[in-house]
């Protein structure tokens, strides 16, 4: 994942954000606000470690899942949507009720 993602996204981070570091406080990360730069000094702060430690730190605990509640995210399905368009055929809009197409009917 990628920091914007975070930044954008930052109060779902905090249990993952927790769940690597149990040491974060969420008062703490609430002052923080997705800042960057206050992250890496937070948890070089945190771990007793040189920023340098702390952000390669941050860079490998990215590189993990983005959490659900990102996920789930209105924005993130919007974009979802919006790359989804390449699929969509000549005439059509990605944003269209596909209900003619059956498999939006209750099937009970």
């Amino acid at each position: 994942m990628k920091w914007h993602h975070v930044q954008e996204n930052w109060p779902a981070f905090y249990e993952a954000i927790m769940d690597r570091w149990p040491e974060a406080d969420e008062n703490d990360l609430d002052g923080i606000d997705g800042d960057q730069r206050a992250f890496i000094a937070y948890i070089a702060e945190l771990n007793g470690q040189e920023p340098a430690d702390a952000r390669e730190e941050i860079r490998e605990w990215l590189a993990g899942e983005l959490p659900s509640d990102v996920v789930m995210d209105p924005r993130h399905d919007d974009h979802s949507i919006r790359l989804s368009a390449k699929f969509v055929g000549e005439g059509e809009d990605e944003y269209d009720d596909d209900s003619r197409f059956g498999d939006d009917r209750d099937r009970g």
